[in-house]
C-alpha cells in the first residue's frame, strides 16, 4: 500500500509540473523605454501599451551595431525577416546575426503583416538585381533572399543596463506569470547610437 501510495504521489506531482510548464507564457514585447530604475523596466510597446516587466539578477544586455553584408561570410548563421513581392521573391527587411542556440527554420514573423523569419546559415551570396541575393540554408530546405541596398544588417555586442535609457528601443519575450505580471532573466536587446535591435 505504501509504494502505491508513493507512486499515487510522484504521479500528481508530476502532473502538476506538467501543468505549471503548460501554463507558463510568454510575450514577445517591442517598443520604447520610459523609465528604469534598475530592476524595473517600463516600456511603451508599439501597440501603445505601457508595459512594467521586473528584471531578475541574470537578465543581461545586449547592444545593436551596424554591419554590412561585407562583414556576413559564408557559413554565417543569420536571422532574415522577410516579406513576400508580388512576383513571389522574398525581400528582406532586415537581417541580423544569430546565437548558435537560435533553432533554425522558416516560420511566420509578426514584425510586419506577412512577414516570415528564416533562422540558417548562408551557403552563398551574389549579386542580384535591386541587391544581393542570399541563399540560406537550414536542416529541412533553403530561401532564396533578396537584400536590396539600405536594408538593416544588424549585429549585437555585449552591454550593461547603463544603456537601459529612456527613449531607446527594446526587444525581449518576457515571461508572463498567472497574475499578468511580466518577469525576464534573458538577455535584453537594445538600440544604440540610433540602431534598432534585429526584431
Amino acid at each position: 500500500m505504501k509504494h502505491l501510495f508513493v507512486a499515487f504521489l510522484a504521479g500528481v506531482l508530476a502532473l502538476s509540473a506538467g501543468f505549471a510548464a503548460a501554463q507558463q507564457k510568454t510575450q514577445r514585447i517591442r517598443g520604447t523605454i520610459t523609465a528604469f530604475d534598475g530592476t524595473t523596466l517600463s516600456v511603451k510597446s508599439r501597440e501603445g501599451t505601457d508595459l512594467s516587466i521586473e528584471l531578475g539578477e541574470k537578465a543581461s544586455v545586449a547592444a545593436a551595431k551596424a554591419i554590412t553584408l561585407a562583414d556576413l561570410k559564408p557559413g554565417a548563421y543569420v536571422g532574415a525577416t522577410t516579406q513576400k513581392r508580388a512576383d513571389g521573391a522574398l525581400v528582406a527587411l532586415e537581417v541580423h546575426t544569430l546565437a548558435p542556440t537560435v533553432t533554425p527554420g522558416h516560420r511566420p514573423w509578426d514584425l510586419a503583416p506577412g512577414s516570415m523569419m528564416t533562422n540558417a546559415n548562408i551557403e552563398s551570396m551574389v549579386q542580384s538585381a535591386g541587391g544581393q541575393e542570399l541563399n540560406l540554408v537550414y536542416k529541412d530546405g533553403s530561401q532564396k533572399i533578396l537584400v536590396p541596398p539600405g536594408t538593416p544588417i544588424v549585429t549585437t555586442v555585449s552591454a550593461d543596463r547603463s544603456y537601459l535609457k529612456p527613449g531607446e528601443y527594446v526587444w525581449l519575450n518576457a515571461n508572463v506569470g498567472a497574475d499578468g505580471k511580466l518577469t525576464f532573466g534573458g538577455r535584453i536587446q537594445v538600440s544604440h547610437d540610433g540602431v534598432k535591435p534585429p526584431h
